[in-house]
């Protein structure tokens, strides 16, 4: 494999290093040459190189230039292969075709996962699949069930989007430089049809993000001046109860009962 470029701090980098993990991930990835795929941050293109003959079409998005630099001139030849040298979070998804279904992959920036999930699970872009490999904090947070110190906000607006299912964890010594942390590899399958359908999904993540803001509260005293105790009773959501211990279902119930009354 070729000498990494030197990493930015500021950009989050870690390069993937191990080959057997790079491997499994790509395994886990299961590219087909009927799909159109987005890589986010491709970096030196260790996960990119197995992607771009496997796949009908690969849009690359990367904020390093000089990366992007790069990877413009190993790709020049291939008229499948698009690059975006642009902040993802920052991207308008709606410049994408719409006419067809995305998967999204990638070895996510630590510093910027979490609000790039939200930013792709509220966006209009047809999505069959994302395959992230994360720090492993956040892949647990978004497979969390209730009642668990990792459940919150990420758990529950990820799992009324999406299927949340954690793969494998990757030691820090597969990356360069090795981050301090445990990274995992997560799936989100967006549901074909959610089992619980918010009439409104943005009073919905206002719900859920107050209630968590005051998690050691109660329910009730978290949620007040926007929720009542007699909406609770009605939801059967005990008054006193902490946010943690209350399913996606039930913060559903609750949006929908109250989205009137704010």
């Amino acid at each position: 494999m070729n000498p990494f470029p030197r990493a930015r701090k500021r950009f989050g980098q870690h390069f993937l290093n191990d080959d057997g993990i790079i491997q499994r991930i790509v395994d886990c990835i299961a590219p087909r040459d009927t799909q159109h795929m987005i890589e986010i941050g491709p970096g030196p293109a260790v996960l990119t190189q197995h992607l771009v003959p496997a796949v009908k079409a690969l849009t690359l998005i990367e904020i390093d230039r000089d990366l992007a630099a790069t990877l413009q001139a190993q790709y020049a030849d291939q008229a499948h292969v698009t690059l975006l040298n642009q902040d993802v979070l920052k991207i308008d998804w709606q410049e994408l075709n719409h006419s067809q279904a995305w998967r999204v992959v990638g070895n996510l920036p630590y510093n910027i996962s979490t609000p790039l999930i939200f930013h792709l699970l509220e966006s209009s872009l047809p999505i069959t699949d994302m395959v992230f490999l994360l720090q492993k904090e956040v892949v647990d947070r978004l497979c969390a069930q209730p009642g668990s110190k990792q459940y919150g906000r990420l758990s529950v607006m990820a799992q009324y989007h999406c299927q949340a299912r954690s793969v494998f964890f990757v030691p820090p010594e597969a990356f360069t430089p090795p981050p301090k942390v445990m990274s995992a590899v997560v799936t989100l399958t967006p549901w074909k049809e959610k089992p619980y359908v918010a009439t409104n999904p943005d009073h919905l993540s206002e719900l859920v993000t107050k209630a968590f803001s005051l998690r050691r509260k109660t329910i009730a005293n978290s949620l007040k001046g926007m929720v009542t105790k007699d909406q609770l009773t009605k939801a059967k959501i005990d008054p006193s109860a902490r946010a943690e211990t209350l399913s996606v279902s039930k913060f559903v119930t609750l949006s929908n009962l109250t989205e009137n009354s704010a």
